[in-house]
């Protein structure tokens, strides 16, 4: 049985031990796992799993916890379709199409009250259309233990940066339509719908959180902000290719 006393847990041990199964292309339950108990200790063995991993991105993912705080997670590997993209593709594996933005300035921990919305908006400089790739070395991925699933990067397995998309598609994302196709059979085609129903809803409250590293968010870095079309199980490997609205397109490969 998974145990999760913080007097048990070593984030270090966590991090060689997911390292492991993600190298070896292996997943185990998460009743094998001594499990963090606090989300210190999640953050503790996932800064160790991207040491592990020699990640030195400064691309992020931003997501929430089930009570409510926000976390994140880097993104590995990262590419540019501009140069080209294939991502090594495992059963089970899910993709997302997303909304990346890169802050033209920093946001420092405020400790004298909180970002606006509008403060946020004002720091990004470029969106872009992008698409993340999941899976995670835990059976039931954060089914069981979100810390457990936190600790393995929130069960980010890739991430490719497609083009840039004018900035007001921060607001007007809601609704566009979205096509989604692999080996050219569509796998999505509907409206984008992110799960808060607004793609800035993460990046605020994270941006908000005044125990979040004071490094974090700065000038430079790259947010991708959630799903617009759910996560969606890739059964084969192949070419993918992303049309947003009338003619965004980003193609890449998993294989």
């Amino acid at each position: 049985m998974a145990v999760s006393s913080t007097e048990d847990f070593d984030p270090r041990a966590l991090a060689a031990r997911l390292h492991g199964l993600q190298k070896a292309g292996k997943e185990a339950p998460t009743a094998d796992f001594v499990l963090p108990g606090t989300l210190r200790d999640a953050m503790d063995a996932q800064n160790f799993l991207a040491a592990e991993e020699r990640i030195s991105t400064a691309a992020w993912k931003v997501a929430m916890s089930p009570d409510g705080h926000p976390v994140t997670a880097p993104l590995n590997p990262y590419f540019e379709a501009s140069s080209g993209a294939t991502i090594g593709w495992q059963p089970g594996m899910k993709f997302e199409a997303e909304v990346a933005v890169r802050l033209g300035k920093d946001l420092p921990v405020r400790t004298d009250g909180i970002y606006t919305r509008a403060e946020i908006a004002d720091a990004i400089s470029e969106a872009y259309l992008g698409a993340e790739l999941l899976a995670s070395s835990i059976e039931e991925a954060g089914a069981l233990s979100f810390l457990l699933f936190l600790a393995d990067r929130i069960g980010n397995r890739g991430y490719v940066l497609g083009p840039t998309l004018p900035k007001s598609v921060i607001d007007t994302i809601t609704n566009t339509p979205i096509r989604v196709t692999l080996n050219g059979q569509p796998i999505y085609d509907g409206p984008a719908q992110h799960p808060k129903g607004d793609v800035l809803v993460w990046l605020l409250d994270y941006a908000n959180d005044k125990v979040r590293p004071h490094t974090s968010l700065r000038s430079g870095a790259l947010i991708t902000t959630g799903t617009l079309c759910g996560a969606i199980e890739l059964t084969s490997q192949g070419d993918m290719e992303i049309v947003l609205g009338e003619g965004t397109h980003l193609s890449f490969s998993v294989a």
